[in-house]
């Protein structure tokens, strides 16, 4: 389990709203039985409301997805088991968007 891997939702219930998890949760708290993660939605369900510096965007199987910062939660870590990747790429936007989150800046 690694900071910044990308996960499936396994929920049938949330999977079709957020298809993906990122996990944010640093590696010196894997003994915890949760993970800090964040939900990634497809952007054709923002429109033009998508906030860029809290919530950014990537690509996953050809398809734009956004990150949804400020509905950062915590799931069981036995929900995180279908890695499909990793957004390590974008850890200066993961980490900013998260600062700007809780600080304004």
């Amino acid at each position: 389990m690694g900071q910044f891997t990308l996960y499936e939702n396994q929920n049938q219930d949330s999977k079709d709203t957020y298809p993906y998890f990122v996990d944010v949760q640093n590696g010196l708290l894997d003994s915890l039985n949760t993970r800090l993660v964040i939900p990634l939605t497809p952007l054709k369900y923002l429109g033009d409301s998508n906030i860029g510096n809290l919530c950014p965007t990537t690509v996953v199987d050809e398809k734009n997805y956004v990150l949804l910062t400020q509905q950062m939660t915590n799931v069981p870590v036995s929900a995180l088991i279908a890695p499909v990747g990793s957004l390590e790429y974008l850890r200066d936007d993961i980490v900013a968007a998260i600062d700007f989150l809780i600080t304004g800046i």
